[in-house]
């Protein structure tokens, strides 16, 4: 009986030490991953189009840690952060039955590309509405945030289109 007992202890230990020795030898097999996969999340954002000198160009943003030659990467990551729930995808474009003003927004394009929360991106924006404008500027400081000059270059366009004067 005791005899019986000790090879099945040592029947189980050789057992359990080859499995132990093939999982360590998979595991080192493995080739390591993209800098993405290992530091967090990556997007590359390229903008055109946009007011201002630094608004547009490409950019390369990672996010957990911040890195990247974005202009404001921690910036743009806490912004992503805090818009992002679960369930929802937080790059969805403006759905196509949205009600939206006319209001143009300017000429300024974006894409951005790339992978955020585990899940592949690719969006694209733009302020040719409403609609587009605000989903713009939710993106700010990933987006660059509108000029304040096209603002105010729009404001006597509209009040001569109705033919009247712009209020004070």
């Amino acid at each position: 009986m005791i005899s019986s007992l000790w090879w099945r202890i040592a029947a189980t230990g050789v057992v359990c030490t080859a499995a132990l020795t093939a999982l360590v030898q998979a595991v080192a097999a493995q080739p390591p991953g993209p800098p993405a996969a290992v530091g967090g999340d990556h997007l590359t954002v390229t903008v055109s189009g946009s007011d201002g000198p630094a608004a547009g160009g490409t950019y390369e943003l990672r996010c957990h840690p911040a890195g990247g030659d974005h202009p404001s990467a921690q910036g743009a990551c806490d912004r992503l952060d805090s818009l992002t729930t679960w369930g929802r995808d937080l790059f969805a474009p403006v759905p196509p039955d949205a009600v939206c003003t006319l209001q143009y927004g300017g000429p300024a394009t974006a894409r951005v590309t790339g992978s955020w929360a585990g899940r592949p991106v690719d969006a694209r924006f733009s302020r040719r509405s409403g609609c587009e404008s605000a989903r713009w500027d939710s993106f700010v400081p990933l987006l660059p945030a509108a000029s304040a000059d096209r603002g105010a270059d729009s404001r006597p366009a509209t009040a001569a289109r109705r033919g009247g004067r712009a209020a004070g």
